[in-house]
């Protein structure tokens, strides 16, 4: 398993991997849309994506998002999306990837990496945990969706 931070030249593959993930979490596949959204993301380089092939085969992907913290005045990282294709489970893949964007972390001097995961994805719970990743108790978290409010 061949784990690497993916370049314009994985765009296929990490596209495929991403409507996946959409799919996976209720969304319509859009393979179109998920190609348009991650090339954006990679030629903007607003994103640290990592893709994990084997046998030259797009086994799994994570995507990091900078920000920071006002707080203790550092860089942190969100850790937005990971995704290890069916056929690729039970391979390491994503254990791979979440050592891919701790070093990552650790390397550009991040405070920590955040992640959200949805209630019922209890594998996933568990990978994470395994990891060390604590479940947040100190903030509450909210959301204002802004996409159906008219701009006027």
């Amino acid at each position: 398993m061949n784990i690497y931070q993916a370049s314009i030249e994985d765009l296929e593959g990490i596209s495929e991997l991403f409507n996946l993930y959409r799919i996976f979490y209720r969304q319509p596949s859009d393979l179109d849309a998920a190609q348009a959204f991650i090339k954006e993301r990679l030629i903007n380089r607003d994103s640290i994506i990592f893709a994990a092939v084997n046998d030259g085969t797009y086994a799994g992907f994570t995507q990091l998002y900078p920000t920071f913290s006002s707080v203790s005045m550092k860089r942190d990282l969100i850790l937005n999306d990971l995704y290890v294709h069916e056929d690729a489970r039970k391979l390491g893949a994503g254990r791979l990837l979440l050592d891919a964007a701790k070093e990552y972390a650790i390397k550009t001097g991040a405070k920590g990496l955040s992640l959200q995961t949805a209630h019922d994805n209890y594998t996933a719970q568990r990978l994470y945990e395994s990891y060390g990743y604590q479940q947040e108790t100190e903030f509450m978290s909210y959301h204002l969706s802004v996409a159906s409010v008219e701009q006027g």
